[in-house]
């Protein structure tokens, strides 16, 4: 054979690799290996080390499972209790980052409407007519990148501590509750300031659902809708919905703080375009150059290793884990984790039984459960210490456990 041809061949071959997307999974979804050999052969993992990984996730949650793309093969999906491809469990703080990466969309596709970015000040009546007039007159510098940051100075929920110069130096008193409960958008929008805008960092749900405002002001659409038709749609997700329901109440707007629902391989779905750079087959459906925001540190908050709603490594905290690597956890033990360097993306899932219950989205799930962690009580960290598995431990713990399974 010629040598020309050979070469043609060789590129072809690795374009149509390195552009691989999968299809939806109604039409057959991802590409998959299953034995340890071919694993271990064609992605550089091993599959004892995923294993270990997917053993310890399960001493953190009630339900849950892990899913694990490297080099675009599905080469680990393992469930436990309620946990199942067809389950659509409210992913708590996980939200975050969909609203995070719908806001980057946001800004290119209404560009000309918010030329300064991530620069803007949004507290006033071009971008955030609800706020007015201000119940504080220093919300008036609070700009999107802070509010997506979490360093617009919002007091944090419960007794979450006020970082300053990466140390929790502030300790915050639990904000009492208002005489009389407020309208969703107004609760966010009436969070008391800690401090100064861009003066620490304190997490706040409310700063990611002000940026869901922002959105929905300037795009004329419900979060939801818009990143059904610019990220679910084009990628082929199954049902999917932000958890609205609580009790009897249905909340009027997608909460942007959290608990979007989606099927586990849609989830990998979206960190997969992320590390794609934002691009879906030939359609750029996430600008690239915020995703780079949010994978390292940001000028919009230099108190914690928060940038755009994604925890980044790039200050080595997660010892085990690559530099690169950027993430969000969320309440219940739910994990999304993307590692450039390393061609991966890890779906940590998790939950509990009011997590995983339809009632809270809407949507109708019919799949086998067998019972088997009804009761299920967490288990304790070690023998030396007191406490069931935290959250963020448990995320950062399966980032490092999974990296720690690459072999080449």
């Amino acid at each position: 054979m010629h040598s020309w041809i050979i070469f043609v061949l060789l590129a072809s071959t690795a374009w149509s690799a390195d552009d691989y997307f999968p299809k939806p999974d109604s039409a057959g979804g991802w590409r998959t290996l299953k034995d340890a050999a071919s694993i271990r052969k064609t992605v550089g993992l091993d599959l004892k080390k995923l294993d270990q990984a997917f053993d310890y996730a399960s001493r953190t949650s009630q339900h849950g499972g892990l899913l694990v793309v490297r080099h675009g093969w599905l080469v680990y999906e393992r469930y436990y209790g309620r946990g199942n491809r067809e389950a659509i469990p409210a992913t708590a703080s996980v939200g975050k980052a969909y609203t995070s990466i719908a806001s980057g969309i946001m800004l290119a596709d209404k560009k000309a409407a918010i030329p300064d970015g991530l620069d803007t000040k949004v507290f006033n009546a071009k971008y955030l007519p609800q706020a007015l007039p201000l119940d504080d007159p220093a919300k008036a510098d609070i700009t999107l990148g802070q509010l997506l940051s979490m360093s617009a100075g919002f007091h944090g929920e419960g007794s979450n501590p006020g970082f300053v110069d990466g140390l929790p130096s502030v300790k915050l008193a639990p904000v009492p509750p208002a005489d009389q409960p407020l309208e969703q958008d107004l609760a966010a929008l009436r969070t008391p300031l800690w401090t100064k805008p861009g003066g620490g960092y304190s997490y706040a749900s409310a700063s990611p659902h002000v940026a869901s405002i922002v959105l929905r002001n300037l795009t004329g659409m419900e979060m939801q809708d818009y990143i059904d038709l610019r990220l679910a749609k084009p990628m082929g997700w199954g049902q999917w919905a932000w958890a609205r329901r609580r009790g009897d109440i249905v909340l009027p707007h997608a909460p942007g703080g959290g608990d979007i629902a989606l099927r586990s391989t849609d989830h990998i779905r979206f960190l997969y375009a992320i590390l794609k750079k934002g691009r879906w087959e030939k359609q750029q459906l996430i600008p690239a150059d915020y995703i780079e925001l949010c994978g390292k540190p940001t000028k919009w908050n230099a108190h914690a290793p928060m940038s755009l709603m994604f925890e980044n490594n790039a200050d080595g905290h997660v010892a085990g884990a690559p530099r690169d690597a950027f993430f969000k956890s969320g309440g219940g033990g739910f994990g999304v984790i993307v590692i450039p360097s390393l061609d991966m993306v890890i779906y940590k899932m998790s939950g509990d039984d009011s997590q995983y219950n339809p009632a809270r989205t809407g949507l109708k799930q019919d799949y086998p459960y067998d019972g088997s962690r009804d009761g299920w009580k967490p288990a304790e960290r070690s023998q030396f210490s007191d406490g069931p598995i935290g959250v963020d431990d448990g995320v950062r713990r399966i980032l490092e456990m999974v990296a720690a399974a690459v072999i080449d």
